[in-house]
């Protein structure tokens, strides 16, 4: 049958199936929206011509394209059997023509069968959580989506089912046995025998309710979320950063755009169905609290004691309003690890503390005899703050400059800055704050998507700090902080010290109103299409290769405790590719010769010696395991040590990645300290942290390669 032949077949199906869906879905989707071939129109258009990879509306794309929709139809694998995927299979090139002549009968089929799935579904999970499952038997469920296999029959999908029940009522049994622990609030609860039998009685309502909010949510679905669903489908099949943003109030559209959990401090992302977290914003809730990690999924949200909602499948902006609340008050977050393990994190809801945000900087503790190292820690490349002296806004690489001066002014002979879960911002800054390690040069190279290349580069033509320097990385130092690390390094002008690779962001995004693309009467008259957020730039180092999918590989490696995490561009679907452009003209950093080698060889002999490393080589290892055994038990006795093991790598893990604020005391003492109070914990912390001592031992090795050369050597020799 040719393409040409199906369209018609299927066209026809879909006409049919109109008719007989006596639910009125199919009539309902039909009327979602006004027109949504002139938003597909101008989708289509948008991407063909702005997107950064000038990819065209073809079957390799559609292919793309579908893989996405399924992924979002049914994330989990828990409604559609292998026979539904297979007539949804009949559209996997059809995308494209759909695209363009502006009939959708995927996004109205799909939605069909999935409410059917749901109502077919929803009998056996109430049968499943009427009775006591037996926890004591030796079973297993596969929590990872992309290890499971759409079920082949009903059967088997029930059976799916009835372990991931299990899963979920032994995790809320765990946690309400977890709750009367000695300790905890509650009086009497605190110290009574729990009653097995009613304990799981409980948990059993507890995951009752929370699936029948789930289901009922499903089945109701607003008349916008199928086109919106392939529509996004369609958007994500370019690159994971272009994204299709649904019509919306402003306030829900800022929020996309901005991508913020507003009341606990974290950015997100719609991931596969979850909502992911991207990172924590410095100085908010969750950053101080210390549990929330980046790579959480976060599954369900409660207020207080009430009992949760599920979001999985929710829309960002959906989700946002069940998290954010009233300053002082307590959302309870439950949340999937990488590793497929849940805990609850309970964050109680406040401002961002921006003090937290801004540059800061030390003195490191020395032994008798040794130099002067300052340590600069920059969580971000902020911009707009807020106003500063004389009414100016607030910059990163103002603040960086003042930080090195008050460095300087005590005699410093060596640098650390340190960019550890720096995600990036403003790609001025850190142009600026490049500029202040180097007399003048190009710094990063930006092409378009019509190849023009423009080498945006430092021209002050005077150093800050031109001194020994070293820069800590991690997975999750990314975009503008990558450009800073590639840049200094490419001149030779710092030793790069971190894990294996930065996060390998490296592309620029800009946001396009889809209302705009159309004349003045059109947009009265169709009212607001949303958004589009849009790749169109990438990012080059001055030696002509990208930032992109690799990152910045340190010069130094050190043990990470995320070394076996699935974090980075590289792991996202269709990221845009590493590859290179001709590099800019740049001179290297000729004041000192420095043997790479030889600080690396050092530095490896005290990571070999040094316990901290061990430990965290150790831990990591074990992490990498957790993360790859997704296969959890459903017995009480082992999920209970899997738990157990798995909160103390987390609370190993916040600690590694936490930024320099003594959580713990802040979970332990309710006063809010003072500004003075928390700059001392600060630095007692970062006095302890094992990667800035090691860092700051990389510095007083390259002194003293420099104070070992002769007066007249002036070649970098790197």
């Amino acid at each position: 049958m040719t393409k040409t032949t199906r369209i018609l077949c299927i066209a026809t199906f879909v006409a049919v199936l109109a008719f007989l869906v006596s639910s009125g879905l199919a009539a309902d989707l039909d009327r979602s929206y006004t027109h949504p071939e002139i938003m597909a129109n101008i989708l289509r258009q948008q991407l063909e011509n702005n997107h950064y990879s000038k990819k065209k509306f073809d079957d390799d794309l559609s292919k793309a394209a579908f893989q996405m929709y399924l992924k979002q139809l049914d994330p989990l694998k828990m409604f559609l059997l292998t026979a539904d995927v297979e007539r949804l299979k009949a559209y996997e090139d059809l995308i494209d023509d759909e695209m363009k002549s502006g009939k959708f009968e995927l996004s109205t089929l799909g939605a069909e069968i999935l409410v059917r799935r749901v109502k077919e579904v929803e009998p056996s999970m109430r049968e499943a959580l009427s009775r006591d499952f037996d926890f004591s038997l030796k079973e297993y469920v596969e929590t990872d989506p992309e290890k499971r296999s759409y079920c082949a029959t009903e059967d088997e999908l029930k059976e799916r089912w009835r372990k991931i029940l299990k899963y979920q009522v032994l995790n809320r049994y765990l946690g309400i046995l977890d709750e009367r622990k000695p300790g905890k609030e509650g009086g009497e609860q605190d110290v009574r025998t729990p009653d097995p039998g009613e304990t799981q009685k409980q948990a059993r309502e507890k995951v009752l309710k929370t699936y029948e909010t789930l289901f009922s949510r499903m089945v109701k679905e607003k008349k916008t979320e199928p086109f919106d669903r392939y529509f996004r489908a369609v958007t994500k099949a370019f690159d994971p950063h272009t994204e299709f943003l649904p019509p919306a109030t402003k306030e829900d559209f800022d929020i996309h755009m901005k991508g913020t959990l507003e009341g606990i401090g974290a950015t997100l992302r719609e991931d596969d169905g979850y909502i992911k977290v991207e990172s924590i914003v410095p100085g908010g809730p969750a950053y101080l609290q210390g549990g929330l990690q980046a790579n959480d999924r976060i599954t369900k949200v409660a207020e207080a004691d009430s009992d949760p909602v599920d979001i999985v499948g929710m829309r960002v902006s959906d989700a946002v309003r069940l998290i954010r609340g009233k300053k002082g008050s307590v959302v309870s977050l439950t949340v999937l690890r990488p590793n497929g393990v849940e805990s609850v994190l309970s964050i109680t809801r406040d401002v961002v503390q921006i003090e937290e945000t801004f540059a800061k900087s030390t003195i490191l503790k020395r032994a008798e005899g040794t130099v002067p190292i300052g340590y600069l820690y920059l969580p971000s490349f902020y911009r707009d703050f807020g106003a500063g002296a004389g009414g100016d806004s607030r910059s990163s690489a103002d603040d960086v400059r003042v930080e090195i001066k008050k460095l300087q002014a005590e005699g410093i002979k060596g640098l650390v800055v340190d960019l550890r879960g720096n995600g990036g911002g403003a790609l001025s800054d850190a142009i600026n704050i490049a500029g202040a390690f180097i007399k003048e040069g190009p710094v990063v190279q930006v092409k378009n998507g019509r190849g023009r290349v423009t080498v945006l580069a430092d021209t002050e033509g005077r150093y800050k700090y031109d001194g020994p320097l070293a820069i800590l990385v991690n997975r999750y130092s990314a975009s503008a902080s990558e450009i800073l690390a590639g840049a200094l390094q490419d001149y030779g002008r710092a030793v790069i010290i971190g894990g294996d690779h930065t996060y390998g962001k490296g592309t620029v995004q800009s946001v396009i109103s889809l209302s705009d693309s159309m004349p003045p009467w059109q947009r009265a008259q169709h009212g607001d299409l949303g958004a589009l957020k849009l790749t169109i730039q990438k990012f080059y180092r001055i030696t002509g290769e990208s930032t992109q999918h690799k990152g910045v590989v340190p010069d130094i490696a050190l043990p990470d405790m995320l070394e076996d995490a699935r974090s980075g561009e590289r792991y996202l679907d269709y990221a845009l590719p590493w590859d290179t452009i001709a590099p800019a003209g740049f001179e290297k950093w000729d004041k000192d010769r420095i043997s790479l080698g030889s600080l690396t060889e050092r530095s490896s002999g005290r990571v070999h010696s040094a316990g901290d490393f061990e430990t965290i080589a150790a831990e990591s290892k074990k992490y990498g395991e957790q993360q790859k055994n997704t296969l959890q038990p459903l017995n009480i006795d082992e999920l209970r040590r899997e738990r157990d093991e798995a909160k103390r790598l987390r609370d190993k893990l916040a600690r590694s990645l936490k930024s320099r604020i003594e959580s713990e005391h802040q979970k332990d003492e309710p006063r809010r300290i003072s500004p003075e109070e928390r700059y001392k914990k600060w630095v007692a912390e970062v006095n302890e942290d094992p990667y800035v001592r090691e860092a700051a031992a990389v510095l007083a090795d390259m002194i003293a390669q420099i104070l070992a050369q002769p007066a007249d050597v002036s070649s970098s020799g790197r």
